[in-house]
């Protein structure tokens, strides 16, 4: 999958070299990351806010949203379709960089989860300096899956590296509750579930408790993708929940960029 960035730009131009300094030698910032098709985005509100909340918290300044989104559509203005990255610094003044690439491509197939005991700091904030992230996912390709399961130290479930995690019951989808990032995705997606039948609710998983759910998935911006495994926990793919979260995640409306 060809990942090279169509565009770059730093506060809405092309960068000068020097301004690349601060974001490849600090690690202190923040971002959002989306699926843009056709113009348009989903939960567009939701990423503005994600931003304007992460930049109040570790700058103490305010965000623009409007110039966030004026910045996005320049920085596509003639890529209808791609991912999106939007990453805040604050070198002196606050620093926004918007990388284009070409899109992702829907996840096709189910994926295998280990699990690990990997706590991210401030973990409602999807903040720069991913390595234990990283570090984890190529552990667990190492071993033979296709990423990593996030638990904190008492064995509750997270989320997984860069995706938040459902279980299902048969009945509904519980959602866990240890400290994780709320995803845009799963925000869209988790009011929408009582519609195709699915209740939809908040709670503790333990690893202990993945025998007792009969399922389980990833989403993210990208798209939902079936778990059939987790260590040695089999789920398999469970057609009809698939089916069903499909079909309750065509009803999220696409927002246009350009106001």
């Amino acid at each position: 999958m060809n990942t090279a960035p169509i565009r770059v730009e730093i506060d809405g131009r092309e960068p000068r070299l020097e301004e690349l300094y601060h974001p490849i030698l600090a690690n202190y910032g923040h971002f959002t990351a989306m699926q843009v098709r056709g113009g348009r985005v989903r939960g567009l509100g939701l990423h503005l806010h994600r931003l304007a909340a992460a930049t109040r918290e570790l700058f103490g300044v305010d965000l623009d949203t409007g110039l966030v989104r004026a910045r996005l559509a320049h920085a596509i203005r003639d890529v209808p379709d791609a991912a999106v990255r939007i990453n805040v610094y604050r070198p002196d003044e606050l620093m926004m960089v918007v990388a284009v690439r070409p899109p992702t491509p829907v996840p096709s197939a189910p994926v295998s989860l280990r699990s690990v005991r990997y706590e991210r700091p401030a973990a409602h904030i999807k903040h720069v300096g991913g390595f234990g992230q990283g570090y984890h996912g190529r552990r667990a390709e190492a071993e033979g899956f296709d990423g990593a399961l996030l638990l904190d130290h008492t064995g509750a479930v997270e989320e997984a590296a860069i995706a938040n995690i459902g279980f299902f019951d048969g009945a509904g989808v519980t959602w866990p509750t240890a400290p994780h990032l709320p995803g845009v995705a799963m925000l869209l997606l988790a009011p929408r579930l009582p519609a195709v039948g699915l209740r939809s609710h908040r709670a503790q998983v333990l690893l202990a408790d993945l025998p007792s759910y009969r399922a389980a998935f990833i989403i993210n911006s990208i798209g939902i993708a079936a778990v059939h495994r987790v260590d040695d926990v089999d789920y398999g793919v469970d057609t009809g929940l698939m089916r069903r979260l499909a079909e309750a995640e065509a009803t999220v409306p696409w927002d246009e960029i350009r106001a």
